[in-house]
């Protein structure tokens, strides 16, 4: 939370480390299906997207320069698979793994910062303190994400008996996607009424809209959850890294928020546009 509140590169630097640690993560889940995609190139792309959008603060901004990394990192990838794999050293494989892996963590989280940034961007709330506002924006996802989450793995574990994904993760059933998504309605309803006095402009102006956007966020993580479930599946592996003891790796802490952060600015910008 303090480095939320914080912002800038207070927290874009450790931000855009844990972007390329979890970039790092994806190229080994890749290397236990045989694919050794070029590590440094994709982790430092993913680093730099993340430090552009905390340097840029807007989307319009951001968007040259994240083009200009995407670019560079496909333009070293290329050059790096014919100099160095050849047609036998899987380069198809090589870079399309850097890339992905470059663009899941690097891109998404660089949403982080954009969307933090975003109340003054668009000159919500007035005279509220800027930092606050950019907390309770971001707070809209995040909350969503870790509360839907939990209420699915709570009402899944205690009553769920039919099975939502048995081949990609065995404990999730379809109560609990139910019960996590009716969870992130009421947590967008909750949230519209906690924020709207102090973001005065916001284009969330309703309640019921509010639980709209809380159950499009909420579809997004259980989305989110089940693609890093599926790529472990494929690796065989059951966490993707041990960074944190008992809980997994990044990937693991971030699979949601991958999808809800960039989800969120994206419909707040659209919901902006129309209104």
């Amino acid at each position: 939370m303090l480095l939320l509140y914080s912002g800038n590169w207070i927290l874009g630097v450790p931000l855009s480390a844990l972007a390329a640690m979890g970039t790092q993560e994806v190229y080994r889940l890749a290397a236990h299906t045989g694919v050794d995609p070029f590590r440094f190139t994709g982790a430092t792309g993913a680093a730099a997207l993340v430090l552009a959008g905390t340097w840029q603060g807007t989307f319009v901004a951001f968007a040259p320069w994240a083009l200009s990394i995407v670019g560079t990192v496909l333009l070293i990838s290329l050059i790096l698979a014919v100099s160095n794999r050849g047609a036998t050293g899987g380069p198809l494989g090589a870079v399309s793994v850097t890339m992905a892996g470059c663009l899941y963590c690097g891109l998404s989280l660089s949403f982080v910062p954009l969307t933090l940034m975003f109340p003054a961007a668009e000159s919500w709330g007035g005279t509220t303190g800027v930092p606050w506002l950019g907390v309770a924006v971001i707070a809209l996802p995040l909350a969503i994400t870790w509360i839907g989450d939990a209420v699915a793995f709570f009402a899944g574990s205690k009553w769920g008996e039919h099975k939502l994904a048995p081949s990609i993760s065995p404990n999730k059933t379809w109560l609990g996607s139910w019960s996590g998504l009716g969870a992130t309605i009421a947590v967008g309803i909750l949230w519209y009424f906690v924020t709207s006095p102090y973001l005065v402009g916001m284009p969330i102006n309703s309640f019921l809209m509010a639980g709209l956007v809380g159950a499009v966020l909420g579809m997004s993580a259980q989305v989110g959850d089940l693609v890093i479930s599926v790529f472990k599946r494929e690796a065989g592996v059951k966490d993707t890294g041990t960074i944190f003891p008992g809980h997994g790796g990044i990937l693991d802490r971030i699979d949601s928020i991958a999808f809800t952060v960039p989800i969120s600015y994206a419909v707040l910008a659209l919901l902006a546009k129309i209104q």
